[in-house]
């Protein structure tokens, strides 16, 4: 598959929590007033936290399915991420180049850089895997692998990767929709679930949507495929 080489936050004892700044060796400090007691605010450190609905399938194919598509998710996810890093650096570092030969001296070496460091696993991975890691490449850059092929080679390469990609049913211009893709939505719930459970490192998305108003439309409202 060569064709791929390349808030809710939770205050739970702020909830009725007064603020109070006290002067204190001339440096204001504000204090949470918590039932009495003082606490300084700059001691409570909370992480952002998810609150995720509780999964419900409706019957056992329908959660096997979302199980191989979970497997399959973490395993590329970190793919894509990799591939959204490496694209930042060659950016941030051609905007310091004023030659183009430099500029593209250094797009050749990166190019060969990742097909090194990703093209064995990527010849591992199957149909469908090849396909979230497109539409996740599209979720952390912003653009989508054919974009990224034909900036980093030729229009006329990307045109023959994404050729190729046809034969097994995969698309490099691909773009990642959870509003309009159940799937998609799918993907996202897990990515969301396995951030917080600390198995995926999360890398904040390129594109913009809401996860809440995701899961009010395909979850609660239960709004057709």
């Amino acid at each position: 598959m060569n064709y791929l080489k390349y808030i809710l936050i939770i205050f739970p004892v702020m909830l009725y929590a007064q603020v109070k700044v006290i002067e204190q060796n001339s440096t204001p400090t504000e204090y949470l007033i918590i039932k009495g007691d003082s606490v300084p605010r700059t001691s409570i450190n909370l992480d952002e936290v998810m609150l995720l609905h509780k999964l419900k399938f409706d019957g056992r194919e329908d959660r096997i399915r979302y199980l191989i598509l979970r497997r399959k998710t973490i395993k590329v996810y970190p793919y894509a991420k990799m591939a959204a890093e490496r694209l930042d650096s060659m950016n941030t570092r051609l905007l310091r180049l004023t030659k183009n030969r430099d500029k593209r001296r250094y797009t050749k070496r990166i190019q060969k850089y990742i097909e090194g460091e990703f093209s064995e696993e990527l010849k591992k991975m199957s149909r469908t895997e090849g396909q979230i890691l497109v539409k996740l490449i599209h979720r952390q850059t912003g653009r989508t692998a054919f974009d990224l092929v034909k900036e980093l080679r030729n229009g006329w390469r990307a045109f023959w990767y994404n050729t190729t990609a046809s034969m097994f049913d995969i698309s490099l211009k691909r773009e990642f929709d959870p509003e309009s893709e159940k799937e998609d939505y799918l993907i996202e719930d897990i990515l969301q679930r396995n951030f917080q459970s600390g198995r995926l490192e999360r890398q904040k998305p390129a594109i913009d949507f809401d996860f809440y108003d995701l899961t009010n439309k395909w979850v609660h409202q239960k709004i057709p495929e």
